[in-house]
Protein backbone atom coordinates (compact mmCIF):
# COMPACT_ATOMS: atom_id res chain seq x y z
CA UNK A 1 0.00 0.00 0.00
CA UNK A 2 0.96 2.83 -1.14
CA UNK A 3 -1.15 4.95 1.45
CA UNK A 4 -3.02 4.72 4.81
CA UNK A 5 -5.94 6.00 2.81
CA UNK A 6 -5.96 2.88 0.44
CA UNK A 7 -6.03 0.04 2.79
CA UNK A 8 -9.55 -1.76 2.97
CA UNK A 9 -11.38 -2.32 6.24
CA UNK A 10 -14.41 -3.32 7.10
CA UNK A 11 -17.03 -1.37 9.07
CA UNK A 12 -19.39 -2.11 11.87
CA UNK A 13 -22.11 -2.95 9.41
CA UNK A 14 -19.56 -5.10 7.23
CA UNK A 15 -19.16 -2.77 4.86
CA UNK A 16 -15.25 -2.99 3.10
CA UNK A 17 -13.93 0.04 2.59
CA UNK A 18 -11.16 2.45 3.17
CA UNK A 19 -10.07 5.20 5.40
CA UNK A 20 -9.93 7.91 3.02
CA UNK A 21 -12.77 9.57 4.57
CA UNK A 22 -10.61 10.83 6.69
CA UNK A 23 -8.19 11.76 4.73
CA UNK A 24 -6.77 15.15 6.12
CA UNK A 25 -7.78 14.55 9.56
CA UNK A 26 -5.58 13.53 12.98
CA UNK A 27 -6.10 10.06 13.41
CA UNK A 28 -6.07 7.89 16.57
CA UNK A 29 -5.80 4.21 15.84
CA UNK A 30 -6.35 2.17 18.74
CA UNK A 31 -7.69 -1.61 18.94
CA UNK A 32 -10.10 -2.41 21.79
CA UNK A 33 -11.64 -5.04 24.36
CA UNK A 34 -14.67 -4.86 26.16
CA UNK A 35 -13.19 -7.13 29.48
CA UNK A 36 -9.75 -5.43 29.33
CA UNK A 37 -8.38 -3.70 32.52
CA UNK A 38 -7.53 -1.78 30.16
CA UNK A 39 -11.53 -0.95 29.16
CA UNK A 40 -11.86 2.46 30.99
CA UNK A 41 -9.61 3.68 28.71
CA UNK A 42 -12.68 3.72 26.26
CA UNK A 43 -14.06 7.16 28.52
CA UNK A 44 -10.59 8.94 27.76
CA UNK A 45 -10.19 8.57 24.29
CA UNK A 46 -14.04 9.50 23.82
CA UNK A 47 -13.07 12.73 25.81
CA UNK A 48 -10.57 13.08 23.75
CA UNK A 49 -12.92 12.73 20.17
CA UNK A 50 -15.21 14.77 21.74
CA UNK A 51 -12.52 17.67 22.40
CA UNK A 52 -10.56 17.97 19.28
CA UNK A 53 -13.02 16.18 17.07
CA UNK A 54 -14.17 19.95 15.64
CA UNK A 55 -10.97 21.12 14.68
CA UNK A 56 -10.14 17.36 12.76
CA UNK A 57 -9.31 14.69 14.86
CA UNK A 58 -11.27 11.21 15.17
CA UNK A 59 -10.64 8.22 17.06
CA UNK A 60 -11.27 4.62 15.38
CA UNK A 61 -11.85 1.37 17.43
CA UNK A 62 -10.70 -1.78 15.91
CA UNK A 63 -12.11 -4.63 18.65
CA UNK A 64 -9.71 -7.13 19.33
CA UNK A 65 -9.99 -10.69 20.47
CA UNK A 66 -6.57 -12.02 20.56
CA UNK A 67 -5.26 -10.90 24.41
CA UNK A 68 -6.53 -13.04 26.73
CA UNK A 69 -10.31 -13.52 24.92
CA UNK A 70 -11.16 -9.80 26.05
CA UNK A 71 -13.37 -8.99 22.98
CA UNK A 72 -15.90 -11.95 23.16
CA UNK A 73 -18.65 -10.22 21.48
CA UNK A 74 -20.03 -9.63 18.17
CA UNK A 75 -19.73 -6.10 16.70
CA UNK A 76 -23.44 -5.01 17.61
CA UNK A 77 -22.57 -6.39 21.92
CA UNK A 78 -19.36 -3.87 21.66
CA UNK A 79 -21.47 -0.98 20.81
CA UNK A 80 -24.20 -1.69 22.98
CA UNK A 81 -21.57 -1.99 25.70
CA UNK A 82 -19.31 0.85 24.39
CA UNK A 83 -22.01 2.94 24.25
CA UNK A 84 -24.22 1.90 26.97
CA UNK A 85 -21.37 1.66 29.39
CA UNK A 86 -18.68 5.01 27.64
CA UNK A 87 -20.86 7.10 26.12
CA UNK A 88 -18.76 6.13 22.61
CA UNK A 89 -19.72 8.29 19.80
CA UNK A 90 -16.02 7.81 17.75
CA UNK A 91 -16.44 5.03 15.31
CA UNK A 92 -16.08 1.11 16.06
CA UNK A 93 -15.16 -1.10 12.83
CA UNK A 94 -15.45 -4.80 12.67
CA UNK A 95 -13.56 -7.18 15.04
CA UNK A 96 -10.11 -8.02 14.00
CA UNK A 97 -6.67 -9.60 14.54
CA UNK A 98 -3.95 -7.21 14.87
CA UNK A 99 -0.67 -9.83 14.96
CA UNK A 100 -0.29 -13.15 12.85
CA UNK A 101 -0.84 -14.09 9.53
CA UNK A 102 -4.42 -13.01 9.75
CA UNK A 103 -3.40 -9.74 10.95
CA UNK A 104 -5.63 -6.88 9.39
CA UNK A 105 -4.29 -5.19 6.21
CA UNK A 106 -4.29 -1.79 8.18
CA UNK A 107 -2.41 -2.97 11.16
CA UNK A 108 -0.04 -4.62 9.35
CA UNK A 109 0.80 -1.49 8.16
CA UNK A 110 1.01 0.28 10.92
CA UNK A 111 3.26 -2.00 12.91
CA UNK A 112 6.02 -1.81 9.82
CA UNK A 113 5.29 2.34 10.27
CA UNK A 114 5.62 2.53 14.09
CA UNK A 115 7.71 -0.45 15.33
CA UNK A 116 7.32 -0.50 19.21
CA UNK A 117 9.73 -0.97 22.17
CA UNK A 118 13.11 -2.49 20.92
CA UNK A 119 12.00 -2.34 17.27
CA UNK A 120 9.17 -5.21 17.69
CA UNK A 121 6.55 -4.92 15.48
CA UNK A 122 4.12 -7.08 17.10
CA UNK A 123 1.22 -5.83 19.05
CA UNK A 124 1.17 -6.63 22.89
CA UNK A 125 -2.05 -5.94 24.32
CA UNK A 126 -5.50 -4.33 23.47
CA UNK A 127 -5.46 -0.27 23.60
CA UNK A 128 -2.24 0.26 21.81
CA UNK A 129 -2.61 3.22 20.08
CA UNK A 130 -0.99 5.12 17.13
CA UNK A 131 -1.41 8.67 16.07
CA UNK A 132 -1.86 9.56 12.08
CA UNK A 133 -0.93 12.94 11.03
CA UNK A 134 -2.88 15.26 8.31
CA UNK A 135 -0.79 13.69 5.36
CA UNK A 136 -1.30 10.62 6.86
CA UNK A 137 1.82 9.13 8.29
CA UNK A 138 2.17 7.60 11.47
CA UNK A 139 3.69 9.83 13.89
CA UNK A 140 3.44 7.40 17.27
CA UNK A 141 2.51 4.48 18.60
CA UNK A 142 1.90 4.26 22.50
CA UNK A 143 1.82 1.56 24.80
CA UNK A 144 -1.49 0.00 26.32
CA UNK A 145 -0.47 1.90 29.47
CA UNK A 146 -0.11 5.24 27.81
CA UNK A 147 -3.83 6.98 28.63
CA UNK A 148 -5.62 8.84 26.32
CA UNK A 149 -4.95 11.96 28.58
CA UNK A 150 -1.10 11.75 28.14
CA UNK A 151 -1.69 12.09 24.23
CA UNK A 152 -2.82 15.51 24.75
CA UNK A 153 0.38 17.41 23.61
CA UNK A 154 1.03 14.96 20.90
CA UNK A 155 -3.24 15.13 19.81
CA UNK A 156 -2.71 19.06 19.84
CA UNK A 157 0.52 19.18 17.91
CA UNK A 158 -0.55 16.86 14.94
CA UNK A 159 -3.47 19.15 14.85
CA UNK A 160 -1.36 22.49 13.97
Amino acid sequence: MSSIYEIPVQSASGEIKTLAEYRGQVMLIVNTASKCGFTPQYQGLEALYRSYASQGFVVLGFPCNQFGDQEPGDIKEIQSFCSLTYDVTFPLFAKIDVNGPGAAPLYQYLKSAAKGLLGSEGIKWNFTKFLVDRQGTVRARYAPTSTPESLRKDIEAALR
